[in-house]
């Protein structure tokens, strides 16, 4: 790092603000987008008779937005803060940055169109529309040299867990994308093109979501807490847990098809090993916040990181269970899988994501938080309904999977079914207003950026660096 260069000219801070700020808003449709799709099991459906707004084509336009809109473009503005801080060095290009975002944005957008108007690629996962994934790719190549140069740049130091998490999840995105969306479409059909998808299908979270979300998570927690994250070694044992079993796990998708039964075994076996990363994380973040336990009530960013936590064990222990054989044959293709789905998503990356959003955007207006009444609110009604959600649909799959079994006609259980759809829809409610809490609270601050502070301290101390842990 130039001597003459502090801590903060490093950072883009308008190309954080700028991806923090369309994430809320892509956050804001998804939502929307799943609480329509609900309505739909109840025959409530708010857009009957629209093509364009056909269910089918919503949920793709939800999962879609969740995964490429909210967290991604979340993702990729904290990234922009986190490795020039760590690392020393800026990213390749500012001015870069600012095409890449408008890139990047822009097939987002023309996905979700496409999607809508019915050209949707038939691979799960991977609907981003054919004419589209080859800009797509590029533009994600793009991304990953912006931010990798300052890695590169600083690669006579040591790297703090984070670095090495984010980094990870940037070599790995370009190849994931390209695996899941080109060769099942062109090369691989059948059996071989199902193995595939399965894998871009688990690897996106795994691959991409996870390590991402881990790493800027080991970032915060040390700063938020003032004192360094318990154990680095242990961090560095969950990285290569994450890098060795992750990929060999996705098979479990697709339990008892034609693919070899022992690419399904092998899934089986590193499903559970990846529990591995999964209590290293887990033991690693709550003996940093050990000594310490009022800052679950007095800090909402630590709060939401250790509700993070909490789901992402939760969902790892589920997800131990559901991909043995005997579990399978009850669950697969139930309620029990999207239940599973948004407790990972909404419940861990999700609340680790408003953690930042709540640190951070403040700061980088250089004001207070605009209503803690909000953020408490949102915090509550959030988790609330993502925990009454997942218990619902687990309930629903094991009633579905053990009806159709004892092969009761399906109707019936669609009826038998209605009850949980009712309990997921209300259950909906809170997490939907929730979200135009937050929204509110981030429009607020910003709208009130010009207001005086009296004590500026807690502004600008964090701001300074990093966490301050060098490697073991």
């Amino acid at each position: 790092m130039n001597k003459n260069e502090s801590s903060e000219t490093l950072v883009s801070y308008p190309l954080v603000k700028l991806h923090l700020a369309i994430a809320v808003f892509y956050l804001l449709v998804v939502v929307l987008a799943g609480m329509s799709f609900a309505l739909q099991f109840l025959n409530m459906y708010p857009f009957p008779g629209v093509e364009l707004l056909s269910p089918g084509r919503v949920r793709m336009a939800h999962t879609q937005g969740v995964a490429y809109g909210w967290l991604a473009n979340a993702f990729f503005g904290l990234i922009h803060y986190v490795i020039p801080k760590l690392t020393g060095y800026r990213v390749y290009s500012e001015k870069f940055g600012y095409v890449l975002f408008g890139v990047y944005n822009a097939l987002v957008l023309a996905t979700e169109a496409l999607i809508l108007a019915g050209h949707a690629q038939a691979i799960e996962w991977a609907e981003t529309p054919q004419i589209l994934d080859p800009f797509i790719a590029l533009g994600v190549i793009g991304l990953v040299f912006n931010f990798l140069y300052p890695v590169w740049k600083a690669r006579g130091q040591s790297y703090y867990v984070t670095v090495w998490y984010v980094t990870a999840a940037l070599v790995w995105t370009p190849l994931v994308y390209v695996m899941g969306n080109f060769l099942p479409q062109y090369w691989l059909p059948g059996a071989g093109g199902a193995a595939i998808t399965s894998m871009y299908i688990h690897d996106l979270v795994g691959l991409f979501v996870t390590p991402v979300g881990v790493g800027l998570s080991y970032y915060l927690l040390p700063i938020l807490l003032r004192k360094p994250i318990y154990s680095h070694a242990l961090s560095l044992t969950g990285f290569w847990g994450l890098a060795f079993f992750y990929p060999m796990n996705s098979v479990h998708h697709y339990l008892f098809s034609p693919i070899p039964m022992w690419a399904q075994y092998a899934s089986i076996v590193a499903s559970v090993g990846i529990h591995v990363v999964v209590y290293t994380v887990i033991f690693n973040f709550f003996a940093t916040v050990q000594g310490d336990w009022r800052c679950l009530v007095n800090s909402i960013p630590v709060r939401w990181i250790a509700a993070g936590a909490l789901c992402y064990l939760l969902t790892c222990i589920q997800c131990a269970i559901q991909v043995t054989m005997t579990a399978q044959e009850i669950i697969h293709f139930t309620d029990w899988v999207p239940g599973h789905a948004h407790l990972v998503l909404y419940g861990t990356f999700s609340f680790w994501v408003f953690a930042w959003v709540y640190y951070l955007w403040p700061r980088l207006w250089k004001t207070k938080l605009y209503s803690e009444s909000l953020a408490e609110w949102h915090f509550w009604l959030a988790f609330v309904g993502v925990f009454v959600m997942w218990l619902d649909l687990l309930g629903a799959g094991v009633m579905q999977g053990y009806m159709w079994k004892q092969l009761v006609p399906f109707v019936d259980v669609l009826q038998a079914t209605k009850p949980f759809w009712w309990v997921r829809m209300l259950s909906g409610i809170p997490i939907l207003v929730s979200t135009f809490l937050f929204a509110i609270n981030v429009y607020m601050t910003w709208k009130h950026r010009h207001e005086a502070v009296a004590d500026e301290s807690f502004l600008t101390a964090p701001l300074a660096g990093g966490p301050e842990q060098k490697p073991a």
